[in-house]
C-alpha cells in the first residue's frame, strides 16, 4: 500500500489506517479478542501500518488489545493513542501536565511499547493552556517516550496555539463526504502549517456504507443511538447522500464505501483515514478502495453534485458537542 507523510516532522505511515476503537467500545458490544487480533494481523498483511486507539476506549482495553496484537510487528507499524479524559472517575476532560504523564506511563504498559508513535489530545480542555499541553508532550518527545504529538477535534486558534510550542505532526477529525466543514478553515489551516489530517468516521459512523436505512435500530450501548444525524427522521433524509454515493459506485465498479474513501484520499496527499471495522470482508472492502481512482473532471462532477444536497441533522449528541473546540 502507498504510504504518506503526516506533518514535516518525518511520521510515515499507509495510505489507510485501522481504527480499533469499535473492536472493544462503543458499539455496545466487546468483540472477541483472538478475532481482533487475526483481524489486525490480516489489516498488516495487507499493507496497513497506522492503528489508531485510546486509554478511554473501554477504558484501557483497546489499548490492551492493540499493544498484544502488534507486539511481533512493533518495528513495522505506528501506534496513535490519546490522553484528555478523567478516565478514573469523575469524568470530564483532564490535559493537566500531571495527568498527560500519568496516561503516557500507563499506556506505554498497555501497548507493550518504549515509546508511543503519536500521542494526541482526545479533545482540547478548556481549564489547561494549550501551551501548557503542548509543553508536556514536547517535554515526552525529548525524554523518548513520545516520537510526535497530535490533536483531535481542535480548532484553528488552538492547532496554531500548540503548534508554536510544539510541532504538531496531525490532526485527526470527523471528515467526510457527509460531514465537510473542516474545509472551510482547519484543511487550509493544517496545510499552511504543515499538519497531517486524519479523518475519522470517513464512512459517516457506517452510514456512508448503503447498510443503514431507516429501518435500523442500534443497541442502546451504542453510541449511534444518540446521533442526532442517525435518527430514523434525519436517516430518511439522509439516504439521498446514499444515493448520490450509489450512482458513482455503480459507475467506477465499486461499492460505496470504496467510494466514499477513494475521494477522501483524493483530496490531499497528507490526509489517511482511519475507517474502523470488526469484519474481515469489510477490513478487505476498505482496503481496496485505495485502488480507486479519479479523474479531475470526476472529482469536479462530485463536488458539483455533492454541493446541492444538505445533510440533516447534528453530527454530536448535545453532552458531546460541548467538547468539541470552536
Amino acid at each position: 500500500m502507498e504510504k504518506r507523510k503526516l506533518g514535516s516532522q518525518g511520521l510515515e505511515v499507509s495510505a489507510l489506517g485501522l481504527g480499533c476503537m469499535g473492536m472493544s467500545f462503543g458499539y455496545g458490544v466487546v468483540e472477541d479478542k483472538k478475532e481482533m487480533i487475526k483481524l489486525i494481523h490480516l489489516a498488516i498483511e495487507k499493507g496497513i501500518t497506522f492503528f489508531d486507539t485510546a486509554e478511554v476506549y473501554g477504558p484501557f482495553i483497546n489499548e490492551e488489545l492493540v499493544g498484544e496484537a502488534l507486539k511481533p510487528f512493533r518495528t513495522k507499524v505506528k501506534i496513535a493513542t490519546k490522553f484528555g479524559f478523567n478516565t478514573r472517575g469523575g469524568g470530564g476532560l483532564n490535559s493537566r501536565p500531571e495527568n498527560i504523564r500519568s496516561v503516557a506511563e500507563a499506556s506505554l504498559k498497555r501497548l507493550q511499547v518504549e515509546v508511543i508513535d503519536l500521542f494526541y489530545q482526545h479533545r482540547v480542555d478548556p481549564e489547561v493552556p494549550m501551551e501548557d499541553v503542548a509543553g508536556t508532550v514536547g517535554d515526552l518527545i525529548k525524554e523518548g517516550k513520545v516520537k510526535y504529538f497530535g490533536l483531535s477535534e481542535a480548532g484553528v486558534k488552538n492547532i496554531r496555539r500548540a503548534h508554536a510550542v510544539q510541532p504538531v505532526s496531525a490532526l485527526q477529525s470527523e471528515y467526510s463526504l457527509w460531514w465537510r466543514e473542516p474545509e472551510e478553515a482547519i484543511i487550509p489551516t493544517l496545510e499552511e502549517l504543515g499538519i497531517g489530517f486524519v479523518p475519522f468516521s470517513p464512512l459517516g459512523k457506517g452510514f456512508l456504507t448503503g447498510q443503514i436505512n431507516e429501518n435500523t435500530t442500534f443497541d442502546s450501548k451504542d453510541f449511534r443511538s444518540t446521533v442526532p444525524r442517525l435518527s430514523a427522521e434525519n436517516i430518511r433524509k439522509n439516504l439521498v447522500f446514499v444515493d448520490f454515493i450509489r450512482k458513482i459506485a455503480e459507475r467506477k465498479n465499486a461499492t460505496p464505501a470504496q467510494i466514499a474513501l477513494a475521494w477522501l484520499l483524493a483530496q490531499k496527499p497528507w490526509i489517511v483515514p482511519i475507517p474502523g471495522t470488526t469484519k474481515t470482508h469489510r477490513l478487505l472492502e476498505n482496503i481496496d478502495s485505495t485502488a480507486v481512482e479519479f479523474s479531475k473532471d470526476e472529482l469536479q462532477d462530485i463536488e458539483a453534485e455533492a454541493s446541492k444536497i444538505k445533510s440533516s441533522g447534528d453530527r454530536y449528541s448535545e453532552g458531546s458537542a460541548k467538547m468539541i473546540d470552536r
